[in-house]
């Protein structure tokens, strides 16, 4: 992991514990994320980013090798003062785009782009994907302080697959309130003719429909707006699990810029 030098900036390095845990379980559970690591020989995960300490990286380790025992955690922080000893199994070293040299099978850049302008988004996405691992995938996402309002796009070596919202069901009034932490290929295309702009407005259309369902508690009601979305014709993609979160996931062809950058 050395002779490369860092790519990227140095960001606030914002971080607390169990700030990823919705993205976390999301990924132990998610089919595409699990089948690259099972299909992995000797599966590498590097979580890009990981702030000013690292427990995101540790607990992510933890919750990944309940899916594959074997994995290999790596956490990159592009400050070297950020880099700490290996603990817990996991290891730490700097680097930034580049992956250190690595060729991991899944990577995690949680509220990195976020502190980029937009138009470094997509030379950022190409070079990530580059370093995958064949069959490899990313996972570019954002998220609040707390947790509580996430949004990620998951990309394999030919570009974006699918968006992913998730939210604290006791935290948030209507869908479109996740808008705010939206990843930065999207944060500002929540405007009038984007297909963003359209899935949130549906989105809080079917969240009103069922309100009827309210008195049952906001998990159940929003199992009742995903159903309204299908009905709907929206392609949201079904859920694995009964889950703890509110989530809504689609094809990136949903939702994939119709402008020119604004």
């Amino acid at each position: 992991m050395r002779g490369q030098r860092p790519v990227g900036v140095v960001t606030r390095g914002t971080t607390g514990i169990n700030r990823l845990r919705r993205s976390d379980r999301w990924a132990m559970h998610d089919p595409t994320v699990v089948g690259a690591l099972a299909e992995a020989a000797h599966p590498l995960v590097v979580d890009l980013g990981y702030g000013a300490m690292p427990v995101t990286t540790l607990e992510f380790a933890a919750r990944l090798r309940t899916v594959r025992p074997d994995v290999r955690m790596v956490g990159l922080e592009i400050d070297p003062d950020r880099v700490v000893p290996g603990r817990d199994g996991v290891e730490f070293a700097r680097g930034g785009f580049e992956l250190a040299g690595l060729r991991p099978n899944l990577v995690r850049a949680f509220n990195v782009l976020r502190q980029y302008p937009e138009d470094a988004v997509d030379s950022a996405w190409a070079q990530l994907r580059a370093g995958l691992a064949p069959g490899g995938l990313l996972i570019d996402g954002t998220c609040d302080e707390l947790g509580r309002r996430c949004a990620w796009v998951l990309l394999d070596e030919d570009g974006p697959l699918s968006l992913t919202l998730a939210w604290s069901p006791f935290h948030v009034s209507t869908p479109s309130d996740v808008a705010e932490r939206l990843p930065k290929a999207l944060i500002h295309r929540n405007i009038q003719g984007e297909g963003i702009h359209e899935l949130l407005q549906a989105a809080d259309r079917a969240w009103a429909t069922a309100a009827p369902y309210a008195s049952f508690g906001p998990r159940v009601r929003w199992r009742a707006t995903l159903e309204h979305l299908r009905e709907q014709g929206v392609p949201v993609q079904a859920q694995r699990r009964r889950m703890r979160d509110c989530v809504l996931s689609v094809p990136w062809s949903v939702v994939a810029p119709a402008m020119a950058p604004v």
